[in-house]
């Protein structure tokens, strides 16, 4: 045995000490593949999975990917990857062990929100992930956004949308983030800046940086009617955003309760080797103080059913909603 697995073998045993779902170990290979995944292109499913109550569980399939179109959905509970038991495994565990190359199968044991248990066997794709999808829709006057999730690019890319609609003749945005698991905080952060002109973003608390709050950068996009889409997809830095709108009054969510995921991590180590070590470091709050994790974000017009182009009755809801209020502009209190 080398010097470098003894080291490695060590700080997992460190880590599983810990007996935190979302703290890590990572060597350079996961670690690759980690960052591989934050530049929106890797080979597995198109997934993002937590630790909840200690199960390994599905927050969102990614649209368009293999699980997706294999039946996956949001609140599933993995029991099972290719015959071995997902008990007791950490975060990086069930997401390498769901990895994979490109063109080779993996078999998931799910068991569905409604009880059902179902062998679902995927093949892996190359992921590739566009953050930001956007469309005008000129009959009624609204802009609508889709991010799916938060990057480094995302910011930017929401930006460029919103400045592409007519302005002169918009009468609302519809923010998509249903299915939404989340990404980078920053990138939360400037995203809710385009529709707050003021004050608290988010708030984070933490045994090492104590209390923390971040605000808004600015906003020279007009205060319109604007609406946000959640569901119990919806996750993680797609909920600092909706909670901040929501907060602030300046938009209402429509859809479902979102996935309650409130927690930090970040990557507190690198290790010469290519290596890392990832904590939870904190917890995040809504601008008002409210708590996220395990609760989520209730939507201010709630809609039970789901739908799919034209009848998509969240986006029925919302644009009802932005009609009713074309007339009056929401704006920053």
């Amino acid at each position: 045995m080398t010097d470098e697995q003894l080291l490695h073998g060590a700080l997992r045993g460190m880590i599983e000490a810990l007996d935190d779902p979302y703290s890590a170990f990572l060597d350079p290979e996961e670690y690759s593949r980690w960052q591989e995944s934050l530049e929106g292109e890797y080979s597995g499913v198109g997934m993002e999975i937590t630790i909840r109550d200690g199960k390994v569980t599905v927050v969102s399939p990614l649209p368009g990917t293999p699980a997706e179109q294999a039946g996956i959905r949001p609140g599933d509970w993995i029991r099972a990857v290719d015959g071995r038991s997902t008990e007791g495994w950490t975060l990086e565990e069930a997401s390498m062990a769901i990895r994979g190359e490109e063109g080779t199968q993996v078999t998931l044991n799910v068991q569905h929100p409604d009880g059902t248990v179902e062998e679902i066997t995927i093949v892996r794709a190359r992921i590739h992930v566009d953050p930001v999808r956007a469309e005008y829709w000129d009959e009624k006057k609204v802009g609508y956004v889709r991010v799916l999730r938060f990057d480094f690019e995302t910011p930017a890319q929401v930006g460029q949308a919103l400045y592409s609609f007519p302005l002169h003749e918009l009468k609302g945005v519809i923010l998509d983030l249903r299915y939404n698991p989340g990404g980078v905080l920053s990138a939360a952060v400037d995203v809710a800046s385009f529709f707050i002109d003021e004050g608290i973003i988010v708030r984070t608390s933490g045994p090492s940086f104590g209390a923390k709050l971040y605000g808004s950068k600015g906003n020279s996009f007009p205060n319109l009617p604007l609406v946000v889409l959640v569901n119990e997809g919806t996750a993680s830095a797609s909920e600092i955003v909706a909670g901040a709108i929501q907060d602030h009054g300046v938009g209402v969510l429509v859809g479902r309760n979102t996935f309650g995921k409130g927690l930090i991590q970040e990557f507190v180590m690198r290790l010469p080797d290519g290596s890392a070590i990832k904590l939870t470091t904190g917890e995040y709050f809504t601008p008002k103080g409210r708590p996220v994790q395990d609760v989520g974000l209730a939507p201010d017009i709630p809609v039970e059913e789901e739908g799919e182009g034209a009848d998509d009755p969240d986006i029925a809801a919302a644009l009802e909603w932005i009609a009713s209020q074309a007339a009056q502009p929401v704006g920053s209190p």
